[in-house]
């Protein structure tokens, strides 16, 4: 629970929002707030170079982009980002282009989350004059049950207490953030754990396909995603737990040659391993997503595992949802979407979780040593590419147009 506003504090600063976290939902609840003219304070635990270097995901689906660009927040972006239209199924030794674009007409883009956060925070804090505290300490939530909440933090740079007032708290800082640790225990967090792990690596050599390679092989899961034309994003199954120093370069190449190897293709090309850390392959969701006048976005509110690269295109659309939210009511009184916030957003979120979970028995069933499961895998695999109406289902789930809103 919440603890009773500090009396040892100074003077309160107030801002009516503030926003904990700085990475893209926060960044873009604040540019929201920002572009109609409302006050808002981000602190953040990190420092701005470590946030804007972070590696992170790479994927934002067209609605996601479209949105940022209505609110001004695309133009780098759009200058920048790959296009993606096609993936590619690797199995079985043979090759399945999937062109989910021709199917939709709509892409992905490819712009690695680094990027998207220096463009927000530069718009942020640079442009639009927000207010933003980096290298905070101790950051504590105070009468969250009240019309009259407040912030607490140790400045990093003079070790003094801070206290802000403000009207609502925006939770965007993530699974081990603080603003999870104050939910009541009537909170319901619904958890899936798959049992697997995964090798993310980042590879210091130039993408070997022109599109997104899933390779499915009983030696386990092995995924190909382009993230500059410098740097490649690699996975590989591996068991949970997993220590990725077990996983020298010699054999993480050896493996990403076997698993995504297909006849007629040329090997990959291999590079210095810039990255190596083993994620445990785990989904939850937080129900409701607001506590008093708490409103969690992002992976404070839910986690998405990588496997069907949901997750910062939740954290957006938690953005979208909840800066327009606060600006109807701070702006003109309007409480419908605060009200509606948390169900609005779970829609989509429970529909991302849905999907993740078909398509992580796609990517592991083979290689689960389970020969029922590896032949459904097969069968969902031969489904998705002769019939069209299991391609566009597929396609619509891929891009998140199939969402509802």
């Amino acid at each position: 629970m919440t603890s009773a506003s500090p009396s040892n504090s100074g003077a309160p600063q107030r801002f009516p929002v503030v926003i904990v976290g700085a990475g893209p939902a926060g960044l873009t609840i604040g540019n929201i707030l920002r572009a109609e003219g409302v006050d808002c304070l981000v602190l953040e635990v990190e420092t701005r170079e470590f946030i804007e270097q972070r590696p992170r995901a790479g994927v934002i689906e067209e609605w996601a982009v479209r949105g940022l660009q209505r609110r001004g927040l695309a133009d780098t972006l759009l200058e920048r980002a790959q296009l993606h239209t096609e993936c590619e199924f690797r199995f079985a030794g043979d090759r399945f282009r999937f062109a989910y674009g021709e199917l939709t007409g709509q892409h992905h883009f490819v712009y690695p989350q680094p990027l998207l956060v220096t463009d927000l925070v530069r718009e942020y804090a640079d442009v639009r004059g927000g207010e933003i505290r980096f290298g905070v300490q101790d950051i504590q939530l105070h009468d969250l049950e009240t019309p009259r909440p407040s912030v607490s933090y140790t400045d990093a740079g003079t070790g003094e207490r801070q206290l802000v007032s403000c009207e609502f708290v925006a939770g965007c800082d993530g699974a081990r953030g603080v603003t999870r640790t104050v939910l009541p225990e009537t909170t319901n967090i619904a958890r899936h754990d798959y049992g697997i792990g995964w090798l993310a690596l980042l590879a210091e050599a130039p993408p070997s396909s022109d599109c997104v390679l899933f390779g499915i092989h009983p030696s386990g899961f092995a995924g190909h995603m382009a993230r500059s034309p410098e740097v490649t994003r690699y996975y590989l199954e591996c068991p949970p737990g997993d220590d990725p120093e077990n996983w020298s370069h010699d054999r993480v190449w050896a493996e990403l040659q076997q698993r995504l190897g297909a006849d007629g293709t040329p090997p990959l090309t291999e590079g210095r391993l810039i990255e190596k850390r083993v994620l445990d392959m785990h989904n939850y969701v937080v129900e409701p997503m607001t506590f008093g006048r708490l409103f969690l976005a992002g992976d404070a509110a839910h986690l998405t595992a990588p496997i069907a690269a949901k997750g910062m295109n939740l954290a957006l659309h938690d953005a979208f949802l909840l800066g327009d939210a606060l600006v109807a009511y701070l702006g003109k009184g309007d409480g419908s979407g605060l009200d509606g916030y948390s169900e609005a957003c779970l829609r989509r979120v429970w529909d991302y979780q849905e999907f993740s979970q078909w398509l992580s028995e796609v990517y592991h069933g083979t290689s689960s040593g389970d020969e029922y499961r590896a032949g459904t895998t097969f069968a969902r695999l031969r489904r998705l590419f002769t019939s069209p109406a299991a391609a566009a289902a597929f396609a619509e789930q891929y891009l998140g147009t199939a969402a509802t809103y």
